[in-house]
């Protein structure tokens, strides 16, 4: 009888621990959207657009990575190579690249553009060099890193609006560090498909731009 109730109470825990994860990133969203001047019920739509737009990717582009390949021949015979390659597509993500980039251009019209750019450029150099290529997984960079520099370089800039500077120059230079400037390595790192803001770049874009405003 025991054993009979054990999976799907199993099932029953871990359904409401997703669900109380839920509610505590909604809620923290919605704190982190009251720091931008939003009404908080609008991190509710944000929260699951982004959510389920990390699923969606738009195809932009197909490469062709090249492999050399050498023909062995037998002694007295000269060598011969040849290229040789399959079709990779490279996709922007709806959830960890359009959403972003179309709130930074918002917010952006609230604050200095001087400013603005000046964050999103050191944010750039900063992910950048601390991001590594890994084969078969892309490029990797520890998601706790840039909501913490977002938010330290946004204070440092402009206090009054720290909270937005932190989310343009987060997300946005973690786009352009991370994504755009590996984007000639990405698809000779053995991944099937490259994804701009999709896979592990979408984590520290999402947690960036939600953690350093609440930090900023």
């Amino acid at each position: 009888m025991i054993s009979r109730f054990k999976a799907p109470f199993i099932v029953f825990i871990f359904s409401i621990f997703i669900a109380f994860c839920i509610l505590i990133g909604i809620k923290i969203s919605g704190v982190a959207f009251n720091k931008l001047g939003f009404p908080s019920e609008y991190s509710v739509y944000y929260f699951f657009l982004s959510i389920l737009g990390s699923y969606v990717n738009i195809p932009v582009k197909s490469v062709m990575p090249c492999i050399h390949l050498i023909d062995i021949q037998r002694p007295g015979h000269s060598l011969t190579s040849h290229e040789t390659g399959w079709n990779k597509s490279i996709a922007v993500n709806l959830g960890g690249a359009v959403i972003p980039v179309l709130m930074s251009i918002f917010l952006s019209t609230m604050v200095r553009m001087v400013e603005a750019v000046i964050g999103i450029l050191v944010m750039t150099i900063i992910v950048h060099k601390i991001s590594k290529p890994v084969f078969g997984s892309g490029i990797a960079i520890h998601v706790v890193l840039p909501p913490l520099l977002a938010a330290a370089l946004a204070l440092m800039i402009s206090p009054q609006d720290a909270p937005l500077l932190a989310y343009i120059s987060g997300t946005i230079g973690c786009l352009i560090g991370v994504d755009l400037l590996n984007l000639k390595k990405l698809p000779d790192l053995g991944v099937p498909a490259v994804s701009i803001g999709g896979s592990g770049t979408f984590d520290a874009i999402f947690l960036t731009g939600i953690i350093s405003v609440l930090l900023a």
